[in-house]
């Protein structure tokens, strides 16, 4: 039946909402049922409001108290939380600078143990053999023109590139190397750029935790200072503490 209903509605005529008269055109347009609609659902809306805070307002006991009263504020029809200072004493401020000097100086040591570990397993000799040779042999005029460096050194000629690891022909006759193909060599040098990559992380993590440390140290430093105040000779920046001079005092 209800697929009968939906065929006969098609062919319904539609009705027109008529629009304001010409006489009346001063007044503005034509409230429709949907502008209607939505006014009276507004209405309604802030009327059950206005009835709750009515209601709450005849329930409210007029010695109710609550910290929060005083603790926040209304700005701009919005609620802020009244922020108070943290009151500490001077030993109160040195304790906690304290802890936190030994907590820096506990991470920086591990970050010194990082690096120290990386750099005795990469060796760094991709950095050596970057570097110019500089070695110099001191011979004779007549040996000087069959000279033979490889020769000389009792090592392939292959590897004179290379400043360190690089042994002599009799130990690569003792030697059994492995089988790496291209696939094997790419893979290692992958495995060494990370490595070196979290080397440099371990140094700039540890370079600035030295920093702080160094602030740190001069704060407290200056929290010490009771008679003469010590001068500034530079600002502190990003990468470096502040420099003072302290007066010389005599100690009896």
């Amino acid at each position: 039946m209800s697929s009968w209903k939906k065929a006969a509605k098609a062919n319904q005529k539609t009705h027109k909402e008529r629009h304001q008269p010409e006489s009346r055109k001063h007044l503005g347009l034509l409230e429709k049922k949907k502008d209607y609609k939505q006014r009276a659902e507004d209405y309604h809306k802030k009327g059950k409001v206005l009835k709750i805070l009515h209601k709450r307002a005849l329930d409210k006991n007029p010695d109710e108290f609550y910290f929060h009263m005083i603790n926040s504020k209304i700005k701009d029809g919005v609620h802020h939380e009244i922020k108070k200072g943290v009151v500490n004493t001077p030993e109160q401020l040195k304790l906690m600078q304290t802890q936190d000097l030994k907590y820096i100086n506990m991470k920086r040591t591990i970050e010194s143990r990082n690096i120290e570990r990386l750099q005795a397993q990469l060796h760094m000799t991709d950095i050596a053999d970057a570097t110019p040779n500089t070695h110099v042999f001191f011979v004779d005029e007549e040996e000087a023109k069959d000279f033979d460096i490889a020769k000389r050194l009792d090592t392939h000629p292959s590897l004179l590139i290379r400043k360190s690891n690089r042994p002599k022909l009799s130990q690569l006759n003792k030697m059994t190397l492995p089988e790496i193909n291209e696939k094997t060599a790419e893979e290692l040098q992958k495995l060494r750029q990370k490595q070196y990559k979290k080397l440099s992380q371990h140094i700039e993590r540890e370079k600035n935790l030295t920093v702080l440390q160094q602030k740190i140290e001069i704060k407290k430093h200056l929290q010490n200072v009771k008679i003469l105040k010590p001068k500034k000779i530079k600002n502190e920046t990003a990468t470096s503490a502040p420099i003072y001079e302290f007066p010389y005092i005599r100690k009896k």
